[in-house]
């Protein structure tokens, strides 16, 4: 038997006002819970990768973003997250990005430029651990990935960078790169859709180059008199010759970048040269005419040598892509 109780309009408004102030309440109580107990993590959130044998966590998308390279730039433009960037070190050459992308490189702060002569980064951690990152992309000579994680930022490389890394590389290497940044920043959509496009840009260029037969082999001259090195299968340079449709000369060798000797390189005998440069392209073209020897080369004979900045072929990013077709643009295999 139900019984019926009549209810004033009164008693019913002082009801609603105690049962709203009982769920208010109640939330409260909620929230305060998951904040303490980290349950309001984002979904897909705490997310645990794996980076050059080490186990990265990151219990949200990342908001503050310290760059210690230029290649990622690409890759979080390409996602739409880099707004995320709050500070920048090390050499950042506009001529990689477009005009809106580098009026926002720009207006990104740079807490420092000293560069070696080799092109590295040299900084301390204190200077990093100043930026209070929750990631930090890139890891220079000095700088450690405990020395971060006890401030609170996570790092993450490159895998083509990785010690632990080997084989031959490929552009599947690029995508994953892109798959990972969507994972991180919780765009998966936005790095599928890049990875589309960058795969169509890949498959014009390699049709354009189908009956190419040349050899090539990809080049980084020291400033100053130092070592000449060059590129084997574990770099974005060796994918980067086949889609235009060039053969490495130095396909036998399973490193990212060794030293060669001159004499060695004048035996591989490469039709054409790409020469990689950070700094000015001057003071490559000084670097590489100064040595003794390459004139013999049939590329150097020929004047078959393409200068380009040197994220245009390292690492993996988009702009390997943009790199692609500036090298089959100057030989004259595309289009």
């Amino acid at each position: 038997m139900r019984f019926r109780t009549a209810v004033t309009a009164g008693t019913r408004l002082r009801c609603l006002f105690v049962v709203a102030a009982m769920v208010m309440t109640a939330c409260g109580d909620v929230a305060t819970v998951e904040r303490e107990s980290g349950a309001g993590s984002p979904e897909g959130y705490p997310l645990t990768l794996e980076n050059c044998g080490h186990e990265i966590t990151f219990e949200a998308p990342p908001e503050r973003v310290t760059l210690l390279e230029s290649a990622p730039v690409t890759i979080l433009d390409g996602l739409g997250v880099f707004d995320h960037v709050r500070s920048r070190a090390g050499h950042f050459p506009l001529e990689y990005y477009d005009g809106e992308l580098a009026r926002k490189v720009q207006d990104v702060e740079a807490f420092s430029e000293d560069m070696d002569a080799s092109g590295h980064l040299m900084i301390s951690e204190e200077v990093v651990v100043a930026q209070s990152p929750d990631l930090v992309l890139g890891l220079p000579d000095g700088i450690t990935r405990e020395g971060l994680a006890d401030a609170g930022g996570v790092v993450l490389t490159q895998e083509l960078y990785c010690e632990e890394s080997g084989g031959e590389a490929f552009f599947d290497d690029l995508y994953a790169e892109i798959d990972r940044y969507g994972r991180i920043f919780d765009r998966a959509q936005e790095a599928e859709a890049l990875n589309t496009e960058l795969s169509d840009r890949v498959a014009a260029v390699e049709e354009q180059t189908r009956d190419e037969d040349r050899s090539a082999a990809v080049l980084y001259p020291s400033v100053g008199g130092g070592p000449l090195y060059t590129y084997g299968t574990a770099s974005m340079a060796h994918p980067q010759l086949a889609a235009a449709g060039l053969e490495n000369v130095f396909a036998d060798v399973d490193e990212r970048v060794f030293e060669v000797q001159t004499e060695e390189l004048i035996d591989r005998d490469p039709d054409v040269l790409i020469v990689l440069y950070q700094g000015e392209e001057q003071d490559a073209k000084d670097a590489l005419s100064q040595r003794s020897g390459l004139e013999v080369v049939s590329a150097v004979a020929k004047g078959d040598v393409h200068y380009q900045l040197f994220n245009f072929t390292e690492p993996a990013s988009p702009l390997v892509v943009d790199g692609l077709e500036r090298i089959a643009e100057y030989f004259g295999t595309e289009g």
